[in-house]
């Protein structure tokens, strides 16, 4: 397994990147949260998940001011491809990578609905998407309208969950998943460390059910 570190500049600033390469023909792009990056617990162990199944990870390092949140969601979503888009284009130039995944945490699922979803180059790519922030319509819609297959998890005590919209994404090809009891970090309660780690574990079995090779 090689660990290489690198970076990309673009037109407005430097974008590092991290790829572990297996030599899979199969990589998983992830996309952190807001203050929530990839040594959190849900990144910790997607990618060890990740590795377990033998797949290629890249996990990109941008980062945003405060204020950048309080701007449009078609200003954070250009915003964030331009910085994500050079680093897809530099993993994926050279053809050794035959199948695609993207992972994304709330901030992270913006770039993935409002974007890579409505991609013509990326219509077979499997999305994975954790507590994404679906209080913004042009988020539900897109998810809503994707033919893609993957996976969807949150909390139904995460502000973002809204029963009836749930109640419409079971039409889609994503497969749902509720986490009882779970906030927008998928944790339980306040301090509730067992049940949090039981969840956590949960949320990790449907993430190895969607990408073994057997799905």
């Amino acid at each position: 397994m090689n660990v290489n570190k690198k970076e990309i500049q673009t037109k407005a600033k430097a974008i590092s990147y991290t790829h572990i390469e297996t030599g899979s023909k199969t990589i998983c792009f992830m996309f952190s949260g807001s203050g929530y990056n990839y040594d959190k617990p849900l990144f910790y162990y997607a990618t060890m998940t990740m590795l377990q199944n033998k797949i290629d990870i890249v996990h990109i390092h941008y980062s945003y001011e405060e204020h950048f949140l309080k701007k449009s969601l078609e200003e954070i979503s250009k915003t964030m491809m331009d910085d994500i888009n050079p680093i897809i284009s530099e993993v994926l130039k050279n053809g050794q990578y035959s199948e695609t995944i993207f992972l994304g945490k709330s901030l992270g699922t913006i770039p993935i609905a409002n974007d890579l979803m409505k991609r013509d180059d990326f219509f077979n790519a499997t999305m994975i998407l954790l507590t994404p922030l679906l209080k913004f319509d042009l988020i539900f819609d897109a998810i809503l309208n994707s033919e893609h297959q993957g996976l969807l998890i949150i909390g139904d005590n995460d502000p973002h969950y809204n029963t009836n919209q749930m109640e419409e994404l079971s039409k889609s090809n994503l497969q749902l998943e509720v986490i009882q009891n779970a906030n927008h970090h998928l944790d339980i309660g306040e301090f509730e460390t067992t049940n949090s780690i039981f969840a956590l574990s949960r949320v990790m079995e449907k993430l190895q059910e969607t990408v073994s090779p057997q799905k």
